[in-house]
């Protein structure tokens, strides 16, 4: 990002975890309090690039292996006469996409309470940095008014 800028900046989706990167801002004069809350967000973003980058890997690899063994069961190879990849059914597919869930259940489920608790984390240090600043605005306004 531009050295002026004052804001996130999002880039394009990863190609292994299709997460859309985020380059966090850091101001100048960083409280300890938003400092913890940029690193909690950095956190986060890290923690989920690196499970969907796995699970999305491993995805590809099982898929292409099912593919290839249903090919394979039923006598045909994997590209066709004109070399266009061979394709199977929805219904076929549905079969793979079933299994894959269930097989990877727990890990989903260990994935959802990880992603509650870097959220819960992140929102309770966001609304202690609105205090912070709401109280800090409400100082400098009591000041001005006296002066």
């Amino acid at each position: 990002p531009p050295a002026h800028s004052h804001s996130d900046w999002i880039g394009p989706p990863d190609q292994h975890s299709n997460l859309r990167p985020v380059i966090f801002y850091v101001p100048p004069e960083e409280s300890a309090l938003e400092r913890r809350l940029r690193e909690a967000r950095q956190e986060a973003q890290a923690s989920n690039q690196r499970f969907w980058a796995r699970h999305n890997r491993a995805f590809r690899q099982e898929k292409e292996e099912f593919i290839y063994s249903r090919l394979k069961a039923k006598g045909l190879e994997m590209r066709d006469e004109s070399g266009h990849k061979a394709t199977l059914n929805a219904e076929e597919m549905a079969d793979f996409y079933k299994d894959f869930l269930s097989k990877n259940l727990k890990k989903h489920l260990q994935y959802n309470r990880d992603w509650y608790k870097h959220n819960f984390r992140i929102t309770f240090l966001m609304g202690q940095v609105a205090l912070v600043r709401a109280l800090r605005w409400l100082r400098w306004r009591k000041k001005n008014v006296e002066q």
